[in-house]
């Protein structure tokens, strides 16, 4: 289950992952493979620039995707839409819904 604490500490739980649409590893360059640029851009990283999406593995091994606080706030944005409207949780209180708590502060974040 998500917790409040997970975007300050680097932990992003799958189903946030999920609704942010991480992009595959096939798509990215070998800088965003590893963490150095943003996921969803070109922005170079640094442990306080960085949003830590947590070590993924697949077929092709292991890699560790980051983003920049802009473009992960920029997804949750879009992606709380998305979450709310099918979330019986968020349908009834928001505040209620730990999924919802992690992409808002996401959202906070990317306005930094």
């Amino acid at each position: 289950m998500p917790s409040d604490a997970a975007t300050r500490t680097g932990t992003i739980p799958p189903d946030v992952l999920a609704v942010l649409g991480l992009p595959s590893f096939g798509e990215l360059t070998p800088d965003q493979a590893r963490g150095a640029v943003c996921v969803w851009g070109d922005e170079q990283l640094t442990a306080d620039t960085a949003v830590d999406l947590g070590e993924q593995a697949g077929p092709e091994g292991h890699w560790w995707p980051r983003a920049c606080r802009r473009h992960a706030g920029e997804r949750a944005h879009r992606g709380l839409f998305d979450h709310a409207s099918i979330c019986e949780p968020c349908v009834d209180a928001a505040e209620r819904c730990e999924t919802s708590r992690l992409l808002y502060r996401l959202v906070r974040e990317g306005r930094r």
